[in-house]
């Protein structure tokens, strides 16, 4: 392999490795820009070792022709053990937090450039192009369809301030009903805080009851609030 070539896969190594990086930075996930590039240009150096390697033994034989039963080159050997040992990195950047797993993406980004390495240090620049177009436009284009056709919902907590009306629990249930918003957990407060309303010019008694629920990724929490403000028995909406 002459050294021009290996110029020009280092060189497509680093490109491919950062576009799909960039889009994990933009995304502020925890592996980005240089980590792909690293993993991506890795993968190449590996899988241009492993052609010198065959090209070495192939001379070899070729010189010395009885060494041909002595001598092997697995072409898959060690592209292979990149494939499986570069999970590990992927496994740092899965975050178990609060009932939800988040990294899985980032995690498969990473083995995938550490494929698409692979190709590149072998010489697959049609795959090598091919493939990291397809992998950056499922990132960068994908991401608003998942949420419409999987309806992946976001954990969030909003702290409601009602005056005492039996009914209010219902109405807010069946709210959340209509926006398909589950309510996963709600906390009652025994204390009752008193405020002095302007208009009439007594004091009111107020509850406070802390829900946790799961927004469609569609729905916006600022809408719930402006919703829920609008009801007669709430006095104040926040999310915590």
């Amino acid at each position: 392999m002459h050294w021009h070539e290996v110029v020009i896969r280092l060189a497509l190594a680093i490109i491919v490795g950062g576009l799909i990086g960039y889009e994990r930075e933009f995304k502020n996930r925890p592996a980005g820009f240089r980590t792909h590039i690293l993993v991506c240009v890795g993968a190449a150096i590996i899988s241009m070792i492993q052609v010198h390697m065959i090209e070495d033994t192939t001379k070899l034989i070729m010189q010395n022709p009885q060494l041909a039963n002595a001598l092997k080159a697995d072409i898959g050997r060690i592209g292979a053990q990149v494939v499986t040992g570069v999970g590990f990195l992927g496994a740092g950047t899965i975050i178990h937090e609060k009932g939800s797993v988040k990294g899985l993406t980032t995690a498969a980004t990473i083995w995938v450039v550490a494929c698409i390495g692979l190709a590149v240090g072998m010489g697959y620049y049609a795959l090598s192009i091919f493939g990291t177009i397809g992998v950056y436009g499922v990132l960068a284009s994908l991401k608003k369809f998942e949420g419409k056709i999987f309806h992946k919902k976001n954990m969030v907590k909003i702290e409601i301030e009602y005056y005492n009306k039996k009914d209010l629990v219902d109405r807010v249930s069946k709210y959340f009903e209509s926006k398909s918003i589950k309510v996963k957990n709600i906390e009652f407060s025994l204390e009752e805080e008193e405020i002095e309303e302007e208009i009439e010019e007594e004091s009111i008694c107020l509850r406070k009851s802390l829900y946790t629920i799961l927004v469609p990724i569609y729905v916006k929490p600022g809408k719930i609030v402006q919703d829920l403000s609008a009801f007669e028995e709430i006095y104040k909406v926040t999310i915590i």
